[in-house]
């Protein structure tokens, strides 16, 4: 078994890492029977992006902006829904296609999201958190052989969860605007990318890893694009509504579209909006007769997911709507009512739901993190939604001596990859590369781009800030500079906005300042 061996090189030294966890080159354990597995896992075992930079950040004690957990607490009405369903009676089994009180709430609100009536027995399906939402919509629905269409730079999982349905991926990248920064999808190369066994579109706005928003104009042409292919279904991956932060951005259900209901299945769950990832409870909505097949899988897979965290979610989701919150400051009344002993007093500000106290906080998080990126010598791309955005580095220098190393999870070292291993072992900043957001055949599209999480406390994102100045300040002086006086603008312009605006005289916000 190969160590990993340290050479020192500033405060935190360069990991040589030829193997990590006791793998061998191959990516198994030493003396695992590889040959017990089922051919369709081949690969499955293989060190990846996660296990890497999950070790590195342990091994570095870096300022973790890779992986998108918050590092905060749920907000308290969520702790008080725990609370109360842990003193109900509902621990034990329930319907295994959901929790009646959950599936009852989360029927009459997609009846409203998706302007038609919603069956909660028929219509829903409740699943251990989004990811086995997918993976159940992908067995139940995709047979051997077919191929799902996926846009890219794309969350990582759908790849691996499209194999092991006996599926193959399809990537259709987006192209970057230089100027702009802006993702766009082009649909003739979407259409080009059909074939008579494609069966699914995975849609997922908004967007990981970009924080794009899809557009209401963008939603209605993949709706004709849809409507062009009678065999084609969609899994529309709508974690992040909650969190459209982006000015003028707003949220579209695609199965709200005209036409659309019948043929997508959409996908979600509490777990990012609520900050409770570890709860684990997600959903899938469609009509019944796709559906029905998830729900024939469900007791296969699980008899049931966590009764009383269904139940809480059955009281948080509502709760949410509520006028809870001031806005720039925090929780003020309970589910009740009632103030808060000690919570942060209103001060006059209006209340308001989660929702929207939420979307306040990733905005002015999303421009904590632009303005550090941006001392680092990163231009920070725009970003509309999701607590994810991206960032493109070709300003900065990457040491050789990361362009010649090789690790297990990278044996054929890329540009972004080496990078992210530089700022985690050297400059204790941990993000995450971009390339492995895109098929094997365009990873090179995401050469220059990293992704950074900012669903983080304020406290971690300025500890992140000194490290990122700091690093621009030697590494990238120019770059660093430039992108600071373009930020300033961005600020200039915000706040000659809205008197311009009472003028009567038009302001040009410049990009960033989504």
């Amino acid at each position: 078994m190969e160590r990993i061996s340290w050479r020192g090189r500033g405060l935190l030294g360069v990991a040589l890492v030829q193997g990590v966890g006791g793998l061998a080159s191959s990516g198994a354990p030493v003396g695992h029977p590889r040959g017990q597995a089922a051919h369709r896992l081949a690969g499955a075992d293989a060190p990846t992006v996660w296990s890497e930079f999950g070790a590195l950040a342990r091994e570095t004690g870096a300022v973790n902006l890779g992986q998108g957990f918050p590092d905060w607490a749920p907000p308290q009405f969520v702790l008080e829904a725990g609370m109360q369903a842990m003193s109900r009676n509902c621990h034990q089994y329930t319907r295994t296609a959901g929790h009646p009180p959950l599936t009852s709430v989360l029927a009459r609100r997609y009846s409203a999201h998706l302007e038609r009536q919603i069956d909660p027995t028929a219509e829903i399906a409740v699943t251990v958190g989004a990811s086995q939402a997918l993976f159940l919509t992908l067995q139940a629905l995709v047979n051997p052989g077919d191929e799902v269409l996926v846009i890219e730079p794309t969350f990582d999982l759908y790849y691996g969860q499209i194999r092991v349905a006996g599926a193959t991926a399809v990537g259709v990248p987006m192209d970057l605007d230089a100027a702009s920064g802006e993702w766009h999808l082009d649909m003739a190369r979407l259409d080009a990318a059909v074939t008579a066994r494609t069966r699914v579109l995975i849609l997922n706005s908004p967007h990981n890893p970009t924080g794009k928003v899809f557009s209401r104009d963008e939603m209605l042409a993949l709706a004709d694009f849809v409507r062009a292919h009678p065999r084609l279904l969609v899994i529309s991956d709508e974690v992040y509504k909650y969190t459209v932060h982006g000015h003028g951005s707003s949220h579209v259900h695609f199965a709200a579209l005209p036409a659309m209901y019948d043929r997508t299945v959409t996908v979600s769950s509490a777990g990012k909006t609520f900050s409770v990832t570890g709860w684990q409870v997600g959903w899938a909505v469609g009509p019944p007769a796709l559906i029905a097949p998830m729900q024939a899988y469900l007791p296969l897979a699980q008899f049931c997911v966590a009764t009383p965290l269904q139940e809480a979610l059955s009281l948080a989701l509502d709760a949410a709507d509520r006028p809870l919150f001031a806005l720039g400051g925090e929780q003020v009344r309970t589910l009740t009512g009632d103030a808060i002993d000690g919570a942060a007093r209103a001060d006059g500000a209006p209340l308001v739901d989660y929702y929207s106290w939420r979307r306040a906080q990733y905005a002015r998080k999303r421009e904590a993190l632009a303005d550090a990126l941006s001392a680092g010598g990163i231009r920070p791309l725009p970003c509309a939604g999701g607590f994810f955005t991206m960032g493109e580095t070709s300003s900065i220098s990457v040491p050789d001596e990361y362009m010649r190393a090789s690790t297990a999870a990278a044996p054929s070292m890329r540009r972004d990859w080496a990078l992210c291993r530089y700022l985690a072992i050297e400059h204790g900043v941990l993000l995450i590369p971009a390339s492995p957001f895109f098929s094997r055949e365009e990873h090179e599209r995401g050469a220059a781009l990293v992704r950074v999480a900012f669903c983080k406390t304020d406290e971690t994102l300025e500890r992140a800030a000194e490290r990122l100045g700091t690093f621009g300040s030697a590494h990238a002086p120019a770059a660093a500079a430039q992108l600071m006086a373009a930020r300033a603008a961005v600020r200039a312009a915000r706040a000659a906005a809205p008197q311009a605006q009472a003028q009567g005289v038009a302001v040009r916000v410049p990009m960033g300042g989504k």
